[in-house]
This record gives structure tokens, sequence and C-alpha cells, in this order.
């Protein structure tokens, strides 16, 4: 009797349990803790620095100060984490969940309000001071003689 039915223990076992898996379009997917998602950015903390464009291996993260954007191309990113350990104002994180997959490539892009610190405007001259002596300017050398 044990050859002839040989898969009957693993029949009646999977018909009276739950199912292995998950009704994914219906039903959010939960992913375990320390999975890898998308770089996502907190705008407002970014100063535009480009480190984590200089430490993204596959080249998927672009920061263009004079257009003051933070682009990255999701389907290029590798999901190392590196441009977040980079990062000086850590403003850069790593969210669980994918980008859904479609027909071409798509930048995702922020517009970055950050204005840069202005320089401070050097203290003027107290009233009273003399100006400053200009240098001597030195002597030209003569010319050797052939």
């Amino acid at each position: 009797m044990g050859q002839f039915l040989p898969f009957t223990k693993q029949v009646l076992k999977n018909l009276f349990s739950a199912p292995a898996t998950t009704q994914y379009p219906f039903v959010a997917r939960e992913y375990p803790e320390r999975t890898r998602g998308h770089v996502d950015i907190d705008k407002d903390n970014c100063i535009l620095c480009g480190m984590c464009m200089r430490s993204c291996p596959p080249g998927a993260i672009n920061v263009d100060r004079a257009g003051k954007t933070w682009t990255i191309n999701r389907f290029d990113c590798v999901q190392c984490g590196y441009c977040v350990e980079k990062c000086p104002k850590k403003c850069l994180s790593i969210t669980p969940g994918y980008q859904e997959p479609g027909p071409e490539k798509v930048n995702y892009s922020v517009d970055v309000p950050y204005e840069p610190p202005k320089p401070a405007a050097k203290p003027a001259a107290p009233a009273g001071a003399a100006a400053p002596a200009q240098a001597a300017k030195p002597a030209e050398a003569p010319a050797p003689q052939a």
C-alpha cells in the first residue's frame, strides 16, 4: 500500500493548510525587515553636494546644482545603499517597496529648494583708519646679454 499512493500524505497536508502564495495585486506585500527597496530623498534637508552621485556604482543618480534638481533612474539603481551611507545630511533613505515595471525607463526627479549660504560681507574700515600702503613693485631684472 506504501507504493500505491506515495504522495497521499503530502496531498492531505496541502489540502488542509493555508495557501503558500499571496494574492499580490489585491493584497499589499509586507516586506521583511532590512529588505532593500528604493531610494527616497528628503528634499528639505538636501544641500545638492553630489556625494550620492559620486558614490553611486551604476551612476543612477544625477545632481544638478544649477537647476536645483536631484534625479534618480530607479531601473539603473541596484539598491546598494552607498548613496545613503555617503550623504552628509542624511537626507537619503531606503524605503521598502520597488518601482513598478513599465514600458520605458522613467527618471524620478525632485526640485530641491536649497539656497547656498551667501558669503559674509567684509566689515567696512573705521573712519579714522589710514589706507593700506601699496606694495612696492619689484624691480625688473635686466635682460641677459648674449
